[in-house]
């Protein structure tokens, strides 16, 4: 008799793209798969968009249930807390208790954090982990009238929330501290660019310092000197909860899946890693944590799952970057292009072109959500470069600087 089982998907975490491995794994392997989704809470957060939020903007609210609807998967709200990797079980902790979900696969999408252990001090920072941490964040900012702020981290989340900040609240002075240059990974114009967009927000920058603990009311530097202020964002380093390390899954150093050419755990074959929390190695080493090679490891993941069930072979994933896309504010931005392994172009975006560009790129992704439902997205319809030396994609009306 013909076994008729369907395979049972568990997809952990609801952010970017273990939404999108969710719904592209329902529609791509329909009738063939059970696919349940789990997530600690049932609103959708937008987390490229945590900085607006931060400083007081509203954001468009989305429930997952109803981002879910007519797709026939199974949403769980509760915190994943155990993986039984002998039993293929994930432990569910919700208002109702636990629960234990069997899976004949697994979907590891629970993203990533701030890395607050990284100096003593840290939990008297503001991180921009949570919608909730990002509201109080925001509430401090609405209180404090003429004050200083400090955030700390030169990366691309720290400079889009201190020319944020710097934006919204004339009255705040806003110091930006970093080990090194503020958008170091960019080309030099792009930087330069960068730079005098933070001057004229009269954002103070000081690079090429060391935090060694955060205070209060302020950070101590390495050496001792003590940089005041009434109020600190925490932005650098990055971590994975415990979860897979803890289940004796192979993980990096910061907690993050191992994976094959696939995307399966290199030593658990029944599971797929995707976004922030799957270190994905390609040929020009392992891929950073960002919305533009998270979205394409999801669909890439979904494709895959669905070729497994129909007894197909799994194809290896291939990603190359394209850019470096930061907001300064709501009415400046810069683009660099990049080569597929994320370095510099020659080619960058600036002003009103590149707002208009970045608002393109980094908008909700429900309307993506909407097409997954409808047809499914594939890897190579949401990467523009394949892997391949990538051309900078214009649209009308938008000139690259060169």
């Amino acid at each position: 008799m013909t076994n008729t089982r369907q395979t049972r998907i568990v997809v952990i975490g609801a952010g970017y793209t273990g939404m999108l491995a969710a719904l592209g794994v329902a529609r791509r392997a329909r009738g063939r798969v059970t696919v349940t989704l789990v997530n600690p809470w049932e609103r959708f957060t937008e987390r490229l968009r945590m900085h607006q939020l931060a400083t007081g903007q509203p954001l468009a609210e989305y429930r997952i249930p109803e981002l879910l609807a007519g797709t026939g998967i199974t949403f769980v709200q509760g915190w994943a807390t155990g993986i039984d990797t002998a039993a293929r079980t994930l432990r569910v902790s919700g208002s109702d208790g636990e629960v234990a979900l069997d899976y004949d696969t697994l979907v590891y999408a629970i993203g990533s954090t701030t890395d607050t252990a990284r100096v003593p001090g840290a939990e008297h920072a503001f991180t921009l982990n949570s919608p909730a941490d990002a509201r109080r964040m925001a509430a401090h900012l609405a209180a404090a009238g003429r004050s200083t702020f400090l955030v700390c981290g030169g990366g691309l989340t720290g400079i889009e929330a201190a020319t944020e900040i710097a934006e919204s609240y004339p009255d705040v002075t806003v110091t930006l501290l970093t080990r090194g240059e503020p958008g170091a990974m960019m080309g030099v114009r792009a930087r330069g660019y960068l730079r005098a967009s933070l001057d004229r927000l009269g954002v103070i920058v000081r690079a090429g310092v060391e935090i060694a603990r955060v205070l209060p009311e302020g950070v101590e530097l390495a050496g001792g000197e003590v940089v005041p202020a009434d109020g600190t964002l925490w932005t650098t380093g990055v971590r994975v909860a415990p979860l897979a390390t803890q289940a004796g899954i192979a993980t990096d150093d910061t907690g993050r899946i191992v994976t094959d050419a696939t995307l399966c755990s290199v030593s658990h074959p029944e599971i797929y890693a995707v976004g922030d929390a799957a270190a994905v190695r390609q040929a020009y080493g392992v891929i950073h944590g960002t919305c533009q090679s998270g979205l394409p490891t999801a669909a890439h993941v979904a494709g895959n799952i669905a070729r497994q069930v129909r007894g197909k072979a799994l194809r290896p994933f291939r990603f190359g970057y394209l850019h470096q896309p930061v907001s300064l504010g709501r009415r400046d931005a810069v683009i660099q292009f990049t080569y597929p392994d994320d370095t510099p172009r020659r080619w960058l975006l600036t002003g009103r072109a590149a707002v208009l560009y970045k608002e393109t790129v980094s908008s909700s992704p429900i309307a993506t959500y909407g097409l997954a439902k409808r047809i499914g997205i594939s890897a190579r319809m949401l990467s523009t470069s394949g892997g391949r030396r990538n051309r900078p994609v214009t649209g009308a009306g938008v000139r690259l600087g060169r």
